[in-house]
Protein backbone atom coordinates (compact mmCIF):
# COMPACT_ATOMS: atom_id res chain seq x y z
CA UNK A 1 0.00 0.00 0.00
CA UNK A 2 3.04 2.09 0.67
CA UNK A 3 4.07 1.91 -2.55
CA UNK A 4 1.06 2.77 -4.38
CA UNK A 5 0.55 5.76 -2.13
CA UNK A 6 3.98 6.66 -3.44
CA UNK A 7 3.56 5.84 -7.10
CA UNK A 8 -0.03 8.29 -6.71
CA UNK A 9 1.83 10.80 -4.48
CA UNK A 10 3.51 11.57 -7.89
CA UNK A 11 0.50 13.36 -8.79
CA UNK A 12 -2.03 16.47 -7.86
CA UNK A 13 -4.02 15.44 -4.50
CA UNK A 14 -7.41 14.94 -6.71
CA UNK A 15 -5.95 13.29 -8.99
CA UNK A 16 -4.64 10.83 -6.86
CA UNK A 17 -8.27 10.57 -5.13
CA UNK A 18 -9.78 10.02 -8.70
CA UNK A 19 -7.41 7.39 -9.31
CA UNK A 20 -7.95 6.13 -5.69
CA UNK A 21 -11.52 6.12 -6.08
CA UNK A 22 -12.17 4.36 -9.47
CA UNK A 23 -9.30 1.56 -10.17
CA UNK A 24 -8.25 1.35 -6.25
CA UNK A 25 -4.03 0.49 -6.68
CA UNK A 26 -2.62 0.89 -9.59
CA UNK A 27 -0.96 -2.09 -11.16
CA UNK A 28 2.65 -2.24 -11.49
CA UNK A 29 3.32 -1.37 -14.90
CA UNK A 30 1.46 2.12 -13.95
CA UNK A 31 3.60 2.75 -11.10
CA UNK A 32 6.97 1.73 -12.99
CA UNK A 33 6.02 4.30 -15.65
CA UNK A 34 5.12 7.76 -13.68
CA UNK A 35 8.30 7.34 -11.73
CA UNK A 36 9.95 7.33 -15.37
CA UNK A 37 7.89 9.25 -17.26
CA UNK A 38 7.75 12.35 -14.11
CA UNK A 39 11.32 12.42 -14.48
CA UNK A 40 10.98 13.06 -18.11
CA UNK A 41 12.48 9.93 -19.42
CA UNK A 42 12.11 8.14 -22.80
CA UNK A 43 10.10 4.91 -22.18
CA UNK A 44 8.97 2.05 -23.90
CA UNK A 45 5.75 0.21 -22.17
CA UNK A 46 5.48 -3.63 -22.85
CA UNK A 47 2.33 -4.77 -21.24
CA UNK A 48 -1.01 -6.68 -22.02
CA UNK A 49 -3.97 -5.43 -22.92
CA UNK A 50 -6.16 -4.39 -19.53
CA UNK A 51 -3.02 -3.79 -17.71
CA UNK A 52 -3.62 0.00 -17.85
CA UNK A 53 -0.97 0.98 -20.39
CA UNK A 54 -3.10 4.04 -21.52
CA UNK A 55 -3.33 5.66 -18.22
CA UNK A 56 0.08 4.70 -17.52
CA UNK A 57 1.31 6.81 -20.57
CA UNK A 58 -1.06 9.33 -20.42
CA UNK A 59 -1.81 10.41 -16.74
CA UNK A 60 1.06 12.24 -15.95
CA UNK A 61 0.56 14.70 -18.91
CA UNK A 62 -2.85 14.92 -17.87
CA UNK A 63 -1.08 16.23 -14.68
CA UNK A 64 0.61 18.36 -15.94
CA UNK A 65 -2.16 19.81 -18.11
CA UNK A 66 -4.60 20.42 -15.10
CA UNK A 67 -1.76 21.56 -12.95
CA UNK A 68 -0.76 24.41 -15.76
CA UNK A 69 2.84 23.07 -15.84
CA UNK A 70 1.91 22.61 -19.59
CA UNK A 71 0.45 26.05 -20.64
CA UNK A 72 -3.55 25.75 -21.93
CA UNK A 73 -4.51 25.90 -25.37
CA UNK A 74 -1.49 24.79 -27.12
CA UNK A 75 -1.13 21.27 -28.30
CA UNK A 76 1.12 19.54 -25.59
CA UNK A 77 0.44 15.90 -26.09
CA UNK A 78 0.77 14.19 -29.42
CA UNK A 79 -0.95 10.78 -29.36
CA UNK A 80 -0.70 8.59 -32.87
CA UNK A 81 -2.12 5.41 -32.88
CA UNK A 82 -2.26 3.05 -36.05
CA UNK A 83 -6.13 2.50 -36.44
CA UNK A 84 -9.07 4.95 -36.76
CA UNK A 85 -10.76 3.05 -35.09
CA UNK A 86 -8.26 3.23 -31.57
CA UNK A 87 -8.25 7.08 -32.27
CA UNK A 88 -11.96 7.16 -30.99
CA UNK A 89 -11.75 4.39 -28.38
CA UNK A 90 -8.82 6.45 -26.77
CA UNK A 91 -10.68 9.67 -27.31
CA UNK A 92 -13.69 8.26 -25.20
CA UNK A 93 -10.96 6.94 -22.99
CA UNK A 94 -9.42 10.22 -22.19
CA UNK A 95 -12.66 12.45 -22.11
CA UNK A 96 -14.41 10.10 -18.97
CA UNK A 97 -11.51 10.56 -17.04
CA UNK A 98 -11.22 14.30 -17.85
CA UNK A 99 -14.88 14.84 -16.97
CA UNK A 100 -14.63 13.14 -13.58
CA UNK A 101 -11.45 15.18 -12.30
CA UNK A 102 -13.02 17.94 -13.25
CA UNK A 103 -15.86 16.92 -11.30
CA UNK A 104 -13.84 17.07 -8.00
CA UNK A 105 -12.58 20.16 -9.08
CA UNK A 106 -15.81 21.94 -8.78
CA UNK A 107 -16.40 20.43 -6.07
CA UNK A 108 -13.61 21.71 -4.21
CA UNK A 109 -14.56 24.97 -5.60
CA UNK A 110 -11.33 25.28 -8.32
CA UNK A 111 -11.18 25.89 -11.67
CA UNK A 112 -8.64 23.73 -14.18
CA UNK A 113 -8.13 24.40 -17.21
CA UNK A 114 -10.31 23.41 -20.13
CA UNK A 115 -8.81 20.51 -22.17
CA UNK A 116 -10.08 19.53 -25.35
CA UNK A 117 -9.32 16.17 -27.02
CA UNK A 118 -9.03 15.90 -30.98
CA UNK A 119 -8.88 13.40 -33.21
CA UNK A 120 -7.68 14.19 -36.82
CA UNK A 121 -8.00 10.93 -39.45
CA UNK A 122 -9.51 10.72 -43.12
CA UNK A 123 -12.92 10.54 -41.09
CA UNK A 124 -12.50 14.41 -40.12
CA UNK A 125 -14.34 17.00 -41.72
CA UNK A 126 -12.67 19.61 -43.57
CA UNK A 127 -14.57 22.66 -41.32
CA UNK A 128 -13.38 20.38 -38.08
CA UNK A 129 -9.55 20.78 -39.50
CA UNK A 130 -9.83 24.01 -40.04
CA UNK A 131 -11.18 24.57 -36.24
CA UNK A 132 -8.68 22.97 -34.90
CA UNK A 133 -5.86 25.09 -36.43
CA UNK A 134 -7.67 27.97 -34.55
CA UNK A 135 -8.00 26.62 -31.63
CA UNK A 136 -5.37 23.80 -30.85
CA UNK A 137 -6.75 21.07 -28.44
CA UNK A 138 -4.16 20.17 -25.50
CA UNK A 139 -3.92 16.26 -26.79
CA UNK A 140 -4.48 15.83 -30.30
CA UNK A 141 -5.11 11.65 -31.61
CA UNK A 142 -4.01 11.15 -34.98
CA UNK A 143 -2.26 8.83 -37.40
CA UNK A 144 1.15 8.20 -38.97
CA UNK A 145 -0.51 9.17 -42.30
CA UNK A 146 -1.85 11.89 -41.03
CA UNK A 147 0.86 13.63 -39.29
CA UNK A 148 2.73 13.43 -41.86
CA UNK A 149 -0.23 15.55 -44.06
CA UNK A 150 0.45 18.13 -41.14
CA UNK A 151 3.68 18.10 -41.47
CA UNK A 152 3.64 19.32 -45.41
CA UNK A 153 1.12 21.63 -44.24
CA UNK A 154 2.23 25.18 -43.08
CA UNK A 155 -0.37 26.10 -41.27
CA UNK A 156 -0.96 22.76 -39.73
CA UNK A 157 2.81 22.46 -38.64
CA UNK A 158 2.20 25.77 -36.82
CA UNK A 159 0.13 23.38 -33.96
CA UNK A 160 2.74 20.96 -34.00
CA UNK A 161 5.58 23.34 -32.25
CA UNK A 162 4.43 23.21 -28.63
CA UNK A 163 4.42 19.54 -28.85
CA UNK A 164 5.91 18.27 -25.37
CA UNK A 165 4.94 14.26 -25.11
CA UNK A 166 4.79 12.09 -27.86
CA UNK A 167 3.13 8.37 -27.50
CA UNK A 168 3.15 6.09 -29.90
CA UNK A 169 0.59 3.29 -29.57
CA UNK A 170 0.49 -0.56 -30.61
CA UNK A 171 4.37 0.26 -32.00
CA UNK A 172 4.83 -3.26 -32.25
CA UNK A 173 2.51 -3.41 -35.50
CA UNK A 174 4.15 -0.98 -37.11
CA UNK A 175 8.00 -0.80 -35.98
CA UNK A 176 8.76 -3.43 -38.67
CA UNK A 177 6.48 -2.01 -41.77
CA UNK A 178 7.07 0.83 -44.04
CA UNK A 179 4.40 2.41 -42.27
CA UNK A 180 6.43 2.55 -39.16
CA UNK A 181 9.28 3.73 -41.13
CA UNK A 182 7.14 6.62 -42.44
CA UNK A 183 5.85 7.40 -38.74
CA UNK A 184 8.89 7.41 -36.91
CA UNK A 185 10.92 9.96 -39.58
CA UNK A 186 7.71 12.07 -38.84
CA UNK A 187 8.33 11.90 -35.20
CA UNK A 188 11.70 12.96 -36.70
CA UNK A 189 11.16 15.71 -38.42
CA UNK A 190 8.58 17.43 -35.23
CA UNK A 191 12.31 17.80 -33.29
CA UNK A 192 12.82 20.93 -35.56
CA UNK A 193 9.47 22.51 -34.97
CA UNK A 194 9.17 21.64 -31.11
CA UNK A 195 12.51 20.85 -30.32
CA UNK A 196 13.42 18.08 -27.88
CA UNK A 197 9.95 15.75 -26.50
CA UNK A 198 9.39 13.38 -24.44
CA UNK A 199 9.01 9.96 -26.48
CA UNK A 200 6.54 6.93 -24.86
CA UNK A 201 5.66 3.65 -26.47
CA UNK A 202 2.69 1.27 -26.00
CA UNK A 203 3.43 -2.53 -27.00
CA UNK A 204 2.35 -6.09 -26.66
CA UNK A 205 4.87 -8.08 -25.55
CA UNK A 206 7.48 -7.96 -28.44
CA UNK A 207 11.14 -8.62 -29.27
CA UNK A 208 13.97 -8.09 -29.37
CA UNK A 209 12.86 -5.28 -27.04
CA UNK A 210 16.29 -3.54 -27.63
CA UNK A 211 16.17 -2.71 -31.21
CA UNK A 212 11.85 -1.64 -30.83
CA UNK A 213 14.01 0.95 -28.40
CA UNK A 214 16.21 1.87 -30.80
CA UNK A 215 13.75 2.79 -33.10
CA UNK A 216 11.87 5.03 -31.00
CA UNK A 217 14.56 6.73 -29.84
CA UNK A 218 16.64 7.50 -32.67
CA UNK A 219 19.44 9.80 -32.36
CA UNK A 220 19.87 13.30 -31.19
CA UNK A 221 22.02 16.42 -31.99
CA UNK A 222 24.33 16.82 -29.49
CA UNK A 223 24.42 20.70 -28.56
CA UNK A 224 27.18 22.96 -29.51
CA UNK A 225 29.03 19.73 -32.11
CA UNK A 226 28.42 18.11 -35.18
CA UNK A 227 27.87 14.48 -33.45
CA UNK A 228 24.73 12.42 -33.03
CA UNK A 229 23.99 10.13 -29.56
CA UNK A 230 21.62 7.73 -29.38
CA UNK A 231 18.74 8.47 -26.96
CA UNK A 232 18.15 6.44 -24.64
CA UNK A 233 15.09 4.74 -23.77
CA UNK A 234 13.95 2.74 -20.58
CA UNK A 235 12.16 -0.60 -21.21
CA UNK A 236 9.17 -1.05 -18.99
CA UNK A 237 7.54 -4.37 -19.05
CA UNK A 238 4.72 -5.88 -17.25
CA UNK A 239 4.92 -8.60 -14.47
CA UNK A 240 1.33 -9.74 -15.42
CA UNK A 241 0.16 -12.24 -18.49
CA UNK A 242 -2.59 -12.80 -20.34
CA UNK A 243 -3.99 -16.34 -20.64
CA UNK A 244 -4.93 -16.49 -24.50
CA UNK A 245 -6.28 -20.02 -25.83
CA UNK A 246 -5.52 -20.62 -29.65
CA UNK A 247 -7.23 -23.19 -31.71
CA UNK A 248 -7.25 -24.88 -35.40
CA UNK A 249 -10.18 -25.87 -35.89
CA UNK A 250 -11.85 -27.57 -39.55
CA UNK A 251 -15.68 -27.68 -40.68
CA UNK A 252 -16.98 -31.09 -40.45
CA UNK A 253 -18.19 -32.43 -43.37
CA UNK A 254 -16.04 -29.99 -45.98
CA UNK A 255 -15.23 -32.59 -48.21
CA UNK A 256 -18.89 -33.29 -49.01
CA UNK A 257 -19.49 -29.14 -49.07
CA UNK A 258 -17.06 -28.99 -51.77
CA UNK A 259 -18.52 -31.84 -53.66
CA UNK A 260 -21.32 -29.57 -53.50
CA UNK A 261 -19.60 -27.16 -54.72
CA UNK A 262 -20.30 -24.47 -52.35
CA UNK A 263 -18.86 -24.77 -48.31
CA UNK A 264 -20.75 -21.17 -47.65
CA UNK A 265 -23.38 -22.97 -45.98
CA UNK A 266 -21.75 -25.58 -44.10
CA UNK A 267 -19.23 -22.62 -42.90
CA UNK A 268 -22.09 -20.29 -41.79
CA UNK A 269 -23.75 -22.99 -39.82
CA UNK A 270 -20.42 -23.65 -38.24
CA UNK A 271 -20.38 -19.92 -37.81
CA UNK A 272 -24.14 -19.31 -36.02
CA UNK A 273 -23.01 -21.75 -33.55
CA UNK A 274 -20.20 -20.27 -32.47
CA UNK A 275 -21.75 -17.11 -32.29
CA UNK A 276 -24.92 -18.28 -30.19
CA UNK A 277 -22.32 -20.20 -27.86
CA UNK A 278 -20.86 -16.77 -26.83
CA UNK A 279 -21.49 -13.52 -25.64
CA UNK A 280 -19.76 -11.83 -28.51
CA UNK A 281 -17.73 -12.73 -31.06
CA UNK A 282 -15.10 -11.09 -33.91
CA UNK A 283 -15.30 -13.00 -37.10
CA UNK A 284 -12.30 -11.80 -39.51
CA UNK A 285 -11.56 -11.90 -43.39
CA UNK A 286 -9.36 -11.05 -45.65
CA UNK A 287 -11.30 -8.33 -47.75
CA UNK A 288 -14.28 -5.84 -47.31
CA UNK A 289 -16.37 -7.91 -49.68
CA UNK A 290 -16.16 -11.49 -48.25
CA UNK A 291 -17.11 -8.96 -44.80
CA UNK A 292 -20.16 -8.09 -46.42
CA UNK A 293 -20.85 -11.18 -48.10
CA UNK A 294 -20.11 -13.23 -44.88
CA UNK A 295 -22.01 -11.01 -42.72
CA UNK A 296 -25.54 -11.18 -44.83
CA UNK A 297 -24.91 -14.72 -45.11
CA UNK A 298 -25.31 -15.23 -41.41
CA UNK A 299 -28.22 -12.52 -40.77
CA UNK A 300 -30.32 -14.90 -43.67
CA UNK A 301 -33.00 -16.82 -42.06
CA UNK A 302 -32.65 -14.81 -38.63
CA UNK A 303 -35.26 -12.82 -36.78
CA UNK A 304 -32.65 -10.26 -35.89
CA UNK A 305 -29.32 -9.94 -36.88
CA UNK A 306 -26.69 -11.72 -35.93
CA UNK A 307 -23.73 -10.39 -37.10
CA UNK A 308 -22.48 -6.15 -38.25
CA UNK A 309 -20.03 -5.66 -40.54
CA UNK A 310 -16.75 -3.31 -39.89
CA UNK A 311 -14.52 -2.43 -42.47
CA UNK A 312 -13.12 1.20 -43.94
CA UNK A 313 -15.56 0.97 -46.92
CA UNK A 314 -18.54 2.45 -44.08
CA UNK A 315 -19.43 5.35 -43.35
CA UNK A 316 -17.52 7.36 -40.28
CA UNK A 317 -20.90 7.14 -38.56
CA UNK A 318 -21.96 3.39 -38.94
CA UNK A 319 -18.45 2.20 -38.30
CA UNK A 320 -18.86 3.88 -34.50
CA UNK A 321 -22.18 2.80 -33.67
CA UNK A 322 -20.55 -0.82 -34.34
CA UNK A 323 -17.21 0.39 -32.53
CA UNK A 324 -19.42 1.62 -29.02
CA UNK A 325 -22.06 -1.11 -29.27
CA UNK A 326 -19.15 -3.64 -29.28
CA UNK A 327 -17.62 -1.94 -26.17
CA UNK A 328 -20.97 -1.83 -24.31
CA UNK A 329 -21.14 -5.51 -25.14
CA UNK A 330 -24.43 -5.56 -27.05
CA UNK A 331 -23.47 -7.16 -30.37
CA UNK A 332 -23.59 -10.94 -30.69
CA UNK A 333 -20.65 -10.68 -34.09
CA UNK A 334 -19.23 -8.74 -35.65
CA UNK A 335 -17.67 -9.36 -39.17
CA UNK A 336 -14.47 -7.35 -40.17
CA UNK A 337 -11.60 -6.61 -42.04
CA UNK A 338 -7.90 -5.54 -40.30
CA UNK A 339 -9.62 -1.90 -39.57
CA UNK A 340 -10.30 -3.68 -35.90
CA UNK A 341 -7.36 -6.18 -35.68
CA UNK A 342 -5.83 -3.75 -32.76
CA UNK A 343 -9.09 -2.59 -30.91
CA UNK A 344 -9.77 -3.51 -27.66
CA UNK A 345 -11.63 -6.24 -27.19
CA UNK A 346 -12.29 -6.43 -23.09
CA UNK A 347 -15.66 -7.90 -23.84
CA UNK A 348 -15.12 -10.33 -26.65
CA UNK A 349 -15.35 -13.91 -26.01
CA UNK A 350 -14.60 -14.94 -29.19
CA UNK A 351 -12.42 -14.18 -32.27
CA UNK A 352 -12.34 -16.21 -35.39
CA UNK A 353 -10.01 -15.52 -38.25
CA UNK A 354 -10.32 -17.40 -41.81
CA UNK A 355 -6.77 -18.12 -42.94
CA UNK A 356 -6.47 -17.82 -47.30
Amino acid sequence: MQRDAAALDLFEPLIGKWFTQKFGCPTEIQKSSWREISCGKHILITAPTGSGKTLASLLWALNQLISGAWPPGATSILYVSPLKALNNDIRSNLLEPLAEINELYRAGGITIPDIQVFTRSGDTPQNERQRMLRHPPEILITTPENLNLMLSSKRARLVLTTIKCVILDEIHALASTKRGTHLITAVERLVPLAGEFQRIALSATVKPLKIIAAFIGGYRLEPGSDRYEARRISILQSPESKKIQIGVSFIENARQALEDKSWWPTLVKKFKEIINENHSTLLFTNSRRLCEKLTRLINEGEDRELAYSHHGSLSKEIRKVVEQRLKRGELAAIVATSSLELYNFLRCCYAYQKLP
